[in-house]
């Protein structure tokens, strides 16, 4: 799989989100695994010494392991499409700057508490998903760091698609779903030879 093809890493991540119910549930709970995932990450040391912003008389917007995250993130989001991938750079950095905030006036012990809590119930929900409505289970059993670098940028393709009719370039949806509906036959075929 070409690292910028968008349309393939597309095609992979939407086989194993198919259900409209299970779309949803992961519209709702990726984006806030980002956030609390930066949320933890904000507790990890500088990889860059500068002194941190201050705010409130908190320290907060270090250039630690969360920055570098989502730097990577938002670099990967732009190369694979300038205009989606320049919204989801934009919503990597906001999720950068109000979870350091946050974890900054929180402290240590409370913020990882409600990260924690966030990413079960976060997973949880996902995991949900895919066993109730999917019947599939997730990506990232498959292919962990694709599911975990295509699905914030997955989810805001599919918002983006359902509320304002965004297409990459013309005719992208229609590919797209060609090779979903060939990958997802492709898996049902391979399912049903191990149960005959």
């Amino acid at each position: 799989m070409g690292l910028l093809d968008l349309e393939k890493h597309f095609a992979f991540y939407g086989a194993y989100h198919s259900n409209p119910v299970n779309i949803f549930i992961h519209m709702i709970f990726v984006w806030p695994i980002v956030f609390t995932a930066l949320m933890l990450l904000y507790f990890t040391p500088a990889i860059i010494k500068t002194a941190p912003i201050q705010l409130f008389d908190h320290s907060f917007l270090v250039l630690n392991f969360g920055f570098l995250f989502t730097v990577v993130y938002a670099l990967f989001y732009v190369s694979l499409d300038k205009k989606a991938g320049s919204l989801a750079a934009f919503l990597c950095f906001f999720c950068w700057v109000t979870s350091s905030c946050l974890s900054s006036h929180l402290g240590y012990n409370l913020a990882w508490k409600v990260a924690v809590a966030a990413q079960l119930f976060c997973w949880t929900g996902q995991f949900v998903g895919h066993g109730v409505f999917e019947k599939r289970a997730p990506a990232l059993l498959d292919n962990l760091a694709q599911a975990f670098l295509m699905a914030p940028f997955f989810v805001l393709l599919e918002a983006l698609q359902s509320f304002v009719g965004y297409e990459p370039y013309p005719g992208f949806h229609a590919r797209v779903k060609a090779k979903i509906d060939a990958e997802i036959k492709e898996w049902q075929e391979k399912k049903q030879k191990k149960i005959s």
